[in-house]
């Protein structure tokens, strides 16, 4: 449960912190000129909350990943291991057309890799002991190739831009609807009235799940093309066999909740929609059928 909470939270809380914030710094009052909502000061403020939020975010996202994690980037390779790794994502960088990445390793039992950044040719790859320890070279290697697909494909841009699309929208309409309910149903006649404030917050909740649902569904199609990407760079039967390596080891009866709700081996119809990435089988499924269609091709 912990992945989804923490998804739809981090959402929830840009906004609800840019909100207390513009409300501390009397911006909140531009929305309300002689008695009426002025949509497009409302929507310019909007915007300029919205995206902020996710540019920050975006550009602290190597910061905070590295602190959060752990993640000891090799400067100076400390054994053949660690020299084979800079030396593939070298050359898979190499062959997708971006800047060398920082490689990392982070210490964690868990089979997982990540890559962030906020440019193409200055991005972050790091990837677990525990994925390194549990799986063989060529594996290994379609999972950097994800990852470098991922940074190739600009998914950290795309995604904080979606993400600023939504919290735009997200700001806009909770205050529309707050000051519906504060003016027209409560009939408030001096200002923004307690309804306001208390139907903005509900709202920004009700409307940043929506909005993680959007944000979520994007990040799932862009797993299938960095999968894609890992195939081409690692050779698709490295990048399948990975996927197997993922989906045995999460396959136990005794499944952690948190992997539970990260959607790796299913769940229901509103865990689905707050995936950020597709199911295994459907991932697989997918580098199967591309491959099937080639051979036909």
């Amino acid at each position: 449960m912990k992945r989804v909470l923490l998804l739809i939270a981090t959402n929830v809380a840009v906004l609800v912190v840019l909100s207390v914030v513009a409300r501390v710094l009397g911006l909140d009052r531009i929305l309300d000129q002689q008695g009426g909502l002025d949509f497009n000061a409302l929507l310019a403020f909007s915007a300029v909350f919205g995206f902020g939020g996710a540019l920050i975010s975006l550009a602290m996202s190597k910061w905070v990943a590295k602190r959060s994690t752990g993640a000891r980037v090799i400067t100076q390779p400390r054994d053949a291991t660690e020299a084979w790794l800079v030396e593939t994502v070298q050359r898979q960088a190499q062959q997708a057309g971006i800047g060398m990445p920082e490689v990392a390793i982070y210490d964690s039992p868990d089979m997982n890799a990540f890559a962030t950044g906020a440019r193409r040719d200055s991005a972050l790859v790091a990837v677990s002991t525990g994925l390194l320890q549990r799986m063989h070279r060529r594996e290994v290697e379609a999972v950097l190739g994800h990852e470098v697909s991922h940074v190739a494909n600009g998914d950290m841009v795309t995604l904080t831009l979606i993400q600023g699309v939504v919290n735009t929208f997200v700001i806009f309409l909770s205050r529309v609807v707050g000051y519906f309910v504060d003016r027209v149903i409560l009939r408030s006649e001096r200002g923004n009235g307690i309804g306001f404030f208390v139907t903005v917050m509900v709202a920004q909740v009700l409307l940043g799940v929506l909005a993680s649902m959007i944000v979520a569904w994007f990040s799932r199609q862009r797993e299938f093309r960095a999968d894609s990407g890992g195939a081409s760079l690692a050779g698709r039967d490295g990048m399948i066999g990975a996927l197997q390596r993922l989906k045995t080891a999460h396959e136990p009866a005794a499944l952690p909740e948190s992997l539970q709700a990260f959607g790796i081996s299913g769940g229901g119809r509103m865990m689905r929609l707050l995936m950020s990435h597709p199911p295994l089988d459907e991932r697989i499924a997918a580098l199967r059928n591309a491959q099937m269609n080639q051979l036909m091709g």
